[in-house]
């Protein structure tokens, strides 16, 4: 007898994705593997596109939150309703390629739990990477491996990586469980980082697979640069550093630590979004006393030690010009890898 394949939860976060969600939806339903279910979590869209995709795809779970409760509380809502033994966060900008799910389950079966991520291509330029696994540079920043670079077979394995892409992020319901899901305070970016790195404080590795590919347009539906964006990101930069480093860990890089937000500062200032980094700021000192309490909880729980941590996070970030110009990347890794030399002095 041939054992049935698991069902498999495809959470679908949308917020105005328009003509994109019908689409993502329609490459899913085109897919290799039948066992599965879509779970779409609106977060009060305006452009009907959650009901329209409802009205097309009518064996989808539709699920209409009240309010925006932002990616990290949307996707929270929907992976509280999935059914799957196994499930997908995945973007509603996406296209999947037929058999993304077929190997992104054979890698886990493979390797085991953990959090797994596909290679993600340009949708217009199927040559062009978006992500081959994801980053953490040792002072809380994230970014995309190969982002921008043709693919020439650079990435054609698969391979432990710092953090798997929130764009398109599969593992088994109970990794979720014992992770914890999102951490909604983050409500948006960071969360994936944020996600995947109280997983490998739990001995819970992220994976990048090379044969599992989906496609994103190069900047998606929601990208551009603005204040609330800025501030989103440094704050839960500073956030995810306090809570999940140890104390004994952030006392050793204080001094390091210091000199990079003057070097953020200065950074916000150049663009113009200084006033988000002093919000940002100031956010976190707001909120001292919840980042305490989950730092607590956080570090109770935990069974890797930073020291080993830290061996998967790189001195400095590679980002595309058309994201940081080449100026500002220059500047900002001079000094990143400097100081992240100097602060792996203090670690075995």
């Amino acid at each position: 007898m041939i054992e049935k394949e698991p069902l498999i939860s495809i959470i679908i976060l949308n917020y105005n994705a328009g003509s994109l969600l019908l689409e993502c939806v329609e490459s899913i339903f085109n897919s290799n593997y039948k066992n599965l279910e879509v779970i779409v979590v609106d977060n009060v869209s305006k452009d009907n596109s959650h009901k329209i995709c409802k009205e097309k795809f009518a064996n989808i779970i539709l699920i209409e939150n009240k309010e925006n409760l932002g990616y990290c509380g949307g996707n929270n809502v929907g992976i509280e309703h999935a059914n799957g033994e196994f499930l997908v966060i995945l973007n509603p900008d996406v296209i999947v390629d037929p058999d993304w799910l077929n190997q992104l389950l054979s890698a886990f079966r493979k390797y085991g739990d953990g959090l797994y991520q596909p290679k993600i291509l340009a949708t217009t330029d199927h040559s062009t990477i978006i992500s081959a696994g994801n980053m953490i540079q040792l002072f809380g920043f994230g970014f995309s491996r190969g982002k921008g670079e043709k693919d020439i077979g650079q990435y054609e394995k698969d391979e432990e990586v710092g953090y798997a892409s929130g764009t398109c992020l599969f593992s088994s319901l109970e990794i979720f469980r014992k992770i914890g899901n999102f951490d909604s305070y983050l409500f948006a970016y960071h969360d994936d980082l944020d996600l995947c790195w109280r997983g490998r404080l739990k001995g819970i590795k992220s994976f990048y697979v090379h044969n599992s590919i989906i496609y994103h347009p190069l900047e998606g539906y929601s990208f551009k640069w603005n204040s609330f964006k800025f501030f989103l990101m440094e704050r839960n930069r500073l956030y995810c550093l306090q809570k999940n480093f140890s104390r004994k860990t952030i006392l050793k890089m204080l001094p390091s630590l210091i000199l990079v937000d003057i070097a953020v500062t200065l950074f916000y200032l150049k663009k113009g979004f200084v006033s988000a980094k002093i919000k940002a700021n100031l956010d976190i000192l707001r909120n001292l006393s919840t980042i305490s309490k989950n730092h607590n909880l956080i570090q109770k729980n935990r069974t890797v030690s930073d020291d080993e941590l830290i061996k998967k996070f790189t001195n400095k970030m590679e980002v595309p010009q058309w994201v940081i110009e080449k100026e500002n990347n220059n500047f900002l890794n001079k000094i990143f890898e400097k100081l992240s030399w100097f602060s792996r002095l203090w670690f075995k």
